[in-house]
């Protein structure tokens, strides 16, 4: 699949996969500041932002778009960065094939399998019919009833858009995203990763926690763990500068 990107600066390749719901526009400041020094591709991913909706849905499908995406830009030396589910398919590719890539960047997820633990947000999605809550307000106090997280409710909602004139509806596949949700929580295969790899974990995050350490770094034996302090699972939104920092130093 040809997958929609946006595109900035130039220099070495840098690029950042988003994660469950979210699209490259989650990621345009910081990718607007790294730009500054390196070639920076913002991905969306199939069934997600600009990229086509496909009835397929797998580790190993995101993996081979990203192939896709990188052959076709004959990119070498990649620095390649994914959060949370973007993170999960920058794991697959490493696996798979490592060649093309100086530095594996993975923000808050681990290569471990996850409990469902999306489905108040998915029922609440999935509770807007757009015959009648047809402005953003409206979409906005239904989702409060299954989301009363403001932020959580505002990121979802960045994936609305007008169909038509009047018309809401999801930029996101949320019929597959649905059915293949236990695929996408589901642990990763345990092939090593022998890639420069850099894990940064937000502190009031539970996807990665120190009883994970062990089982990351004997998958992934050429790596460190940087945790950010007083941030969840937004890291990059939550503390932009420190993590800027962290990437910048790993990568350099």
């Amino acid at each position: 699949m040809k997958l929609h990107c946006r595109e900035y600066g130039e220099g070495q390749p840098l690029l950042i996969l988003h994660g469950l719901f979210g699209s490259s526009d989650n990621w345009q400041t910081l990718g607007k500041k790294l730009s500054e020094k390196f070639h920076v591709f913002l991905i969306d991913q199939r069934n997600h932002g600009h990229s086509d909706h496909s009835n397929d849905f797998s580790y190993e499908l995101m993996s081979d778009d990203l192939d896709e995406f990188i052959s076709d830009r004959d990119l070498e030396d990649v620095i390649l960065v994914g959060h949370s589910m973007g993170g999960k398919t920058a794991m697959t590719y490493a696996q798979l094939d490592d060649s093309r890539l100086s530095h594996l960047v993975v923000v808050d997820i681990g290569p471990k399998g996850y409990p469902m633990h999306h489905d108040q947000i998915l029922e609440g999605m999935h509770a807007l019919d757009f015959g009648i809550y047809n402005t953003r307000g409206k979409c906005e106090a239904k989702l409060a009833e299954y989301v009363p997280d403001q932020s959580v409710r505002q990121f979802l909602l960045k994936n609305l858009y007008w169909k038509e004139k009047g018309v809401l509806d999801w930029r996101i596949n949320l019929h597959v995203i649905t059915r293949e949700m236990e695929d996408i929580i589901s642990a990763l295969e345990p092939e090593q990763v022998g890639v420069n790899t850099l894990f940064i974990r937000g502190e009031k995050s539970n996807y990665i926690v120190d009883a994970d350490y062990e089982s990351i770094k004997a998958q992934f034996p050429d790596s460190d763990i940087e945790m950010i302090n007083n941030v969840g699972h937004w890291i990059h939104a939550e503390a932009p500068e420190e993590f800027y920092r962290i990437l910048l130093k790993f990568v350099s």
